[in-house]
């Protein structure tokens, strides 16, 4: 199954920081598509898991451009179906296929990705968690970028969503698990 990308949103928010600190920089990028399996119930949800692969490398590509001149750390994915589909829809895209070339394209990445998914209408408030992209547990790296699309998705349309950030929050301070107390890790905190 292929699934053309007909529309592409990228959002980019960059927050100054102190003197000689690296800016924070969070990124979205949006991808829109037809749902095929938009206004009926299948069963077998394979070939959205296939056609992900696909999707998920030409994402990767446009998320690591929208992130220059830095690297991605922080990572989380989500979707939002139109009404016409399910949310299982999104789900099926978002699995593990889709982001083995979204890791390959960001230089790696150990860890689980969080998600949120949801069925719902063009300019519905969507928030996608982020995480550091090797090592869950790293606490400065909890936050999120909120998005809304105003024209999308249409019923019978799906908006694939990565989010990315450079770095930890700004000021982190609650403690837990330090990227420089995790062996092999590079990033900051």
């Amino acid at each position: 199954m292929n699934l053309p990308i007909k529309k592409w949103h990228t959002y980019t928010e960059t927050i100054d920081t102190p003197a000689g600190e690296m800016p924070l920089k969070k990124i979205a990028v949006v991808a829109i598509f037809d749902n095929p399996f938009a206004g009926r119930f299948v069963e077998d949800l394979n070939p959205l898991i296939q056609a992900s692969i696909a999707i998920g490398a030409a994402m990767g590509k446009v998320f690591v451009e929208a992130m220059q001149p830095y690297p991605i750390i922080g990572i989380g994915k989500g979707g939002i179906t139109g009404l016409s589909g399910e949310q299982e829809h999104v789900n099926a895209l978002l699995t593990t296929a889709f982001a083995e070339p979204v890791r390959a394209a960001i230089g790696g990445g150990k860890a689980w990705i969080p998600s949120m998914t949801k069925r719902a209408g063009p300019g519905t408030l969507i928030d996608i968690p982020l995480a550091h992209k090797d090592a869950l547990y790293v606490r400065s790296f909890y936050d999120g970028v909120s998005l809304t699309l105003p024209e999308a998705p249409a019923a019978d349309e799906i908006a694939l969503i990565l989010a990315g950030s450079n770095r930890g929050r700004l000021q982190a301070r609650v403690g837990g698990l330090r990227v420089e107390d995790v062996k092999g890790l590079d990033g900051l905190s």
